[in-house]
């Protein structure tokens, strides 16, 4: 009797558009002004076999979650979730400017985690920083 519930085992998952062609500048390399120097390491391939699975690992939490939610107390739980973490993360900012997302997180419990981005990504300490108007044209698609 598995209650509509995903399975806990963890699943093997290879996206097949892994390697992406990277989108190249006038000189034929990705342009980091407007990129940011860090994007394409990620277009590139997968450095570790458990990669995918760890960063699957908070939707699966949540499909499980949702799915527990709505066998306990019906559908009306899961749903009224889902509208409030929606509208959580339609909160408008500048795309240049970096946000806490500190709702979303309460909504989903992960306030209470402390985690390798909690204190080696903090927005604050990043030294590299795109420039405010080729961030917002490219946002627009206008760049």
């Amino acid at each position: 009797m598995s209650f509509g519930l995903p399975s806990v085992k963890v699943k093997a998952e290879h996206d097949a558009n892994l390697c992406k062609p990277i989108n190249e500048g006038s000189f034929g390399v990705p342009d980091p002004m407007i990129a940011g120097l860090t994007s394409t390491r990620h277009k590139l391939a997968v450095a570790h076999p458990l990669q995918v699975s760890e960063k699957n690992y908070y939707l699966n939490e949540e499909k499980m979650n949702m799915a527990m939610l709505r066998n306990i107390q019906g559908l009306h739980a899961p749903l009224k979730l889902s509208m409030e973490k929606k509208f959580s993360s339609k909160v408008g900012r500048l795309p240049f400017l970096s946000s806490s997302n500190f709702q979303s997180e309460v909504l989903t419990g992960r306030y209470l985690d402390i985690g390798f981005e909690d204190i080696l990504n903090v927005p604050e300490l990043c030294e590299v920083a795109g420039q405010p108007h080729a961030v917002v044209e490219r946002s627009l698609g206008i760049l």
